[in-house]
């Protein structure tokens, strides 16, 4: 089956509008598409700019007449208010999720450690495998923070064996369950958005993991008021954005590490990372190890 895109790019006043006329004749729904930019360092994208509204048409004997319907709609609702011309474009079908499959590739990270598609079989048996949804939430192993969080931890691993971990900001839990990989007997990953904690469970399902691994909603507060099962742990870890760090050690994030423990940080960009050091040294924490990838660091810090 073909399809014709029709697309319309308007301000943000119009898009709705036009968005009910597009869904009128195509029975997939409507997308949207706007720019993003970023207001400050904690921004995660503020929308901004025109809105192109996009919706298929199906290639049949009544294209032609939808066609013109569609148009008719438009030609009304630009008398209220002007429109630009629609685009059209010819679309072939195909099996849209087997084509995103191919973008995503295993990841080898360090010595021990592999991220794989969850689709996938492992090229590399001698591995640990950590197998991953690329459509889940942030932290699916592509991205130069979790593979540097990643490596700090095998290598924390490769000097004492792990016991209990504690995963700030568990995200898709892909540092939780590559802990209990990695030999740690209990985690415990917590993230503010429930999303993050369902999606965390589901990919912890896929990896084989049970009770061994506790999900909660929360942060470093709830932690420390004795919400979950434990409040510290020799290891830590918190691959979130430079600026809640900082903020959450005011919170009390270095409570979280045992005496002699360590935590792993990541999600900093290169020149943020002075200020983060700071902030940890003066929870009497000292740099151990410093990795860097691109724009990117993750830092390890003992206690």
């Amino acid at each position: 089956m073909n399809w014709l895109e029709v697309s319309l790019t308007v301000n943000g006043e119009l898009a709705e509008s036009v968005a009910d006329v597009f869904a009128r004749f195509a029975p997939n729904g409507v997308m949207t598409e706007q720019g993003v930019k970023f207001l400050d360092e904690e921004d995660e994208g503020t929308a901004t700019g025109p809105i192109t509204v996009r919706a298929y048409l199906e290639v049949n004997e009544k294209l032609e007449e939808t066609r013109q319907k569609l148009e008719e709609s438009l030609f009304y609702l630009g008398m209220i208010q002007p429109l630009p011309t629609p685009v059209y474009k010819q679309i072939a079908d195909q099996n849209w999720m087997e084509a995103w499959k191919q973008h995503y590739k295993p990841i080898l990270i360090g010595q021990r450690l592999l991220i794989l598609p969850a689709w996938l079989e492992s090229p590399e048996p001698k591995r640990i495998p950590i197998k991953i949804d690329p459509g889940m939430a942030f932290g699916t192993g592509t991205h130069p923070t979790t593979q540097l969080c990643l490596e700090l931890m095998e290598l924390s691993t490769d000097n004492c064996p792990l016991t209990t971990v504690i995963d700030v900001g568990c995200g898709s839990g892909i540092l939780s369950i590559a802990a209990l990989k990695l030999g740690a007997t209990k985690v415990l990953g917590v993230d503010i958005d429930i999303e993050s904690v369902k999606n965390s469970r589901e990919n912890a399902d896929t990896n084989g993991v049970g009770e061994e691994l506790l999900l909660g909603q929360g942060s470093v507060t709830e932690v420390l008021s004795g919400s979950f099962q434990f409040k510290s742990a020799p290891l830590v870890v918190a691959n979130i954005l430079a600026p809640i760090i900082i903020r959450l050690f005011d919170a009390g994030l270095a409570d979280l590490v045992e005496p002699d423990g360590e935590i792993i940080l990541s999600g900093i960009l290169a020149h943020q990372a002075e200020n983060v050091i700071e902030a940890a040294q003066a929870k009497g924490l000292k740099r151990s190890d410093q990795r860097q990838m691109g724009d990117w660091v993750a830092i390890s810090l003992k206690k």
